[in-house]
């Protein structure tokens, strides 16, 4: 019978960050172990979580960032949901072969939806066909999204990501997953604890205000470990990635278009879409990795070229870069290119704001053909952003179309990144952390491909 066991993904947590501000942390890692962790590239959300879950690098399960170009249908799509995108064998898939009666419960993990577990939620707003978007979760079963919000309150999605995206989000989920660890007892519980990704992000890991984002963090996750540590269950806290301090955005859609191989749509409101299928090259942001899709075989090498000019980009991986990189696959751009320290990709392919697509000013992070960190805070440039909120909610409320038009279009702001692959030797400071609230599984190395297997041991052995 396997040790029930509890997994807490602590977003951007690294070994260094463990101290005074994390004494709950702190404590597992004295009645256990701590140890950097490995990550792969890119180190993003989806591709980590999912390597983490399957053992495999993305070149096999196929998960090559939190979106790519999907060339069946000519478009890009970012933060899709079904489990059945990610190939390979789960690690709750691979125990129930070993227990036909193993049980697990998975909370906010991504590609959380059709998974093969017995309990799961993630964030999942409905639409209605007036435009409004409204906050609401899915699960499985079905009620268990009534009886979780009927305790705590409906999820507060305007508070897991946004301008207002703060640790009400990451409480609910940590006090959603004490709940269904307490009522079912699975085997195995995944829980997502996000907040700290915020600020990050926001501020850079050397801001003097990462301090309290630790401790409230630390808090959220000291309720879960507490919980699971009563019911006798293993403990396993770890994290996807890193985040590094940036301060320069480097426009890749932009280079490509002015190089005349990137076009877009003028839409009849006059502003401008990316025309993917017309497009000679063009790149999928996300963070410091881009994928890079090119029409014509014949265009590879000067596109190559052309980025690996471009200041703020360090790696121009081809297919056999990629195959090296363990990031070769079909759902992979031609290229994949890596910024450089202190710098990231943004999605940006107009050349005039006046002429930006109507999404770029909203979080809109399904619309976005790229990932957009500046969705994080409200414009600078607004003089009066709560009365315009309030105007829009007003709005909302009333029944009407509205435009949430608050999101900025300088991406300086942003002062967090991730998605490289850190400097060898600062693993502790540049890399995501494994959390052990036991030494039976203790490792000098623990590579992130080995987490799955190491989960199983910890469970069976």
């Amino acid at each position: 019978m396997p040790v029930p066991l509890v997994v807490i993904d602590v977003v951007g947590l690294t070994y260094s960050m463990l101290g005074p501000n994390t004494p709950h942390l702190q404590w597992l890692a004295r009645e256990g172990f701590a140890r950097p962790m490995g990550t792969v590239l890119p180190a993003v959300t989806c591709t980590a979580q999912s390597t983490i879950l399957t053992g495999l690098p993305p070149s096999e399960h196929g998960i090559v960032a939190n979106g790519w170009y999907f060339r069946d249908l000519s478009e890009v799509w970012f933060w899709r949901q079904c489990n059945r995108l990610v190939q390979g064998v789960r690690v709750y898939e691979a125990a129930r072969q070993r227990d036909p009666h193993y049980t697990t419960a998975k909370l906010f993990w991504w590609y959380n939806m059709y998974a093969p577990v017995e309990w799961s939620m993630t964030p999942r707003p409905s639409y209605p066909a007036d435009g409004r978007k409204l906050a609401d979760t899915y699960s499985e079963p079905e009620g268990m999204r009534d009886e979780l919000q009927a305790k705590l309150g409906v999820f507060p999605l305007f508070q897991f990501w946004g301008p207002g995206a703060d640790i009400r989000s990451t409480r609910w989920i940590a006090d959603a997953s004490v709940a269904v660890f307490e009522k079912h007892r699975p085997s195995l519980t995944l829980a997502y604890l996000p907040h700290l990704d915020y600020d990050l992000q926001r501020f850079g890991p050397d801001d003097p205000r990462i301090a309290q984002a630790l401790r409230d963090v630390d808090a959220e996750a000291g309720k879960v470990i507490n919980s699971a540590r009563a019911g006798g269950a293993e403990v396993v806290v770890l994290s996807e990635y890193a985040i590094s301090a940036v301060d320069h955005p480097v426009h890749i859609n932009r280079i490509l278009r002015e190089a005349g191989l990137l076009r877009t749509r003028r839409e009849p409101l006059g502003w401008e879409t990316l025309d993917c299928g017309a497009s000679d090259a063009f790149a999928v942001a996300d963070h410091q990795v881009a994928h890079v899709y090119i029409r014509k075989p014949q265009d590879v090498a000067r596109v190559a070229e052309l980025l690996r000019r471009t200041p703020g980009i360090e790696q121009v991986l081809d297919a056999s870069g990629q195959t090296a990189s363990g990031i070769r696959h079909e759902r992979a751009g031609e290229l994949v290119v890596v910024a450089a320290p202190g710098s990231w990709f943004t999605y940006y392919f107009w050349l005039d704001d006046a002429v930006a697509p109507d999404y770029a000013r909203t979080v809109d992070i399904h619309r976005k053909p790229g990932y957009d960190p500046a969705e994080l805070f409200l414009d600078p440039k607004l003089k009066l952003p709560a009365a315009r909120i309030a105007w829009r909610l007003a709005q909302k409320k009333l029944g009407f179309r509205y435009y949430m038009d608050v999101i900025g279009l300088d991406a300086n702001i942003v002062k967090g990144s991730h998605g490289r692959l850190p400097t060898p030797g600062q693993e502790a400071e540049e890399g995501p952390v494994f959390i052990c609230s036991t030494k039976s599984i203790e490792r000098d190395q623990i590579p992130m491909t080995s987490v799955k297997e190491l989960l199983l041991k910890l469970q069976f052995e």
